[in-house]
């Protein structure tokens, strides 16, 4: 008989749209653990400003994926997609129902397909791209050369973005595919796991307001404390743990640069701007049910997923 992938449930879905509720009460009907897939939650003493689980939460359900990292360091989504793999399988060996729970797309994926990482390119060729940019007219002549080798891409960039008209003429002379063909063999492959995915699903205006009352929530809770800790243990505004939505704007006014005031605004912004393009990442991804959510609590949300996920032998 042929081999059965072993079982993966993720909940994805925009911040603030209650996923990792969603995933607790999946957990403690079922006997699972969570498996974070958020690109910040890695970092330690970065609690409040990426809604890390509180340690009640993680003393009933197993988390895993949490404070791996020191602030100071840089996270890669494939050193990520082996660390959290790797957790996914001893849940499972454990007889336990795994959950990836986040809402960084590329990490979920990272789990979930056997994804391309960026590996270093050509620098000679590069270099050779850049200096066309130097002669009569160069940015033009560079992407009408993209537009012979990739018209798709091509339709997409502006000649003046420069560094990325490059990358994808590289790209096209390394791989001998075109921007578009790599994404479709990127989605027609699989990975090792059965994967079922779902989101809840919000209304916009609704969602906005819950992250309204979300960002409320972080600075009653000390959000402004914990920037100032990070920034006195060294933690300088060009790492990657400091550009996390939050981090980066309360920084910059405990810095003098803002008011306090302008940098809450500006974290609300950016935190509906950020909603929008997880939405329109998931909306690419055909895997993704979406549930859903206005009116319902997490337990019946939960429930409907562990439904699906009995009927189609994700769980027994």
């Amino acid at each position: 008989m042929e081999n059965v992938k072993p079982p993966l449930i993720v909940i994805a879905g925009p911040t603030a749209s209650g996923k990792s509720a969603i995933a607790m009460e999946i957990c403690r009907r079922v006997g699972g653990e969570i498996v974070s897939a958020d690109s910040m939650q890695l970092y330690r003493g970065m609690d409040i400003g990426t809604a890390k689980p509180t340690p009640a939460e993680r003393a009933e359900v197993p988390h895993h994926m949490l404070d791996v990292l020191a602030p100071t360091e840089k996270a890669t989504a494939s050193e990520y997609g082996i660390a959290a793999k790797q957790c996914v399988r001893e849940i499972l060996s454990r007889g336990k129902t795994p959950v990836l729970c986040g809402g960084t797309g590329l990490y979920i994926d990272a789990v979930t397909r056997p994804m391309r990482f960026s590996a270093p390119g050509d620098e000679a060729l590069r270099a050779e791209l850049h200096a066309i940019t130097d002669g009569p007219d160069g940015r033009r002549v560079l992407h009408d050369l993209l537009a012979r080798e990739d018209p798709e891409a091509a339709n997409k960039l502006h000649e003046n973005d420069v560094r990325r008209v490059v990358r994808t003429i590289e790209s096209v002379r390394l791989t001998g595919m075109t921007q578009a063909e790599l994404i479709a063999a990127d989605e027609a492959r699989t990975g090792e796991f059965r994967e079922i995915v779902f989101a809840p699903e919000w209304p916009r205006e609704e969602l906005y307001r819950r992250i309204e009352a979300r960002v409320d929530e972080m600075l009653r809770r000390g959000l402004v404390r914990e920037v100032q800790a990070l920034l006195d243990t060294g933690v300088t505004a060009d790492m990657t743990s400091m550009q996390a939505i939050g981090y980066k704007e309360i920084a910059a006014a405990l810095r003098g640069l803002s008011t306090l005031e302008d940098a809450v605004s500006r974290i609300k912004q950016g935190t509906r701007n950020y909603a929008k393009r997880q939405g329109a990442w998931l909306r690419r991804d055909g895997r993704v049910r979406w549930i859903s959510a206005p009116g319902r609590g997490s337990g019946d949300i939960a429930r409907e997923i562990i439904a699906v996920c009995q009927r189609e032998g994700i769980l027994f």
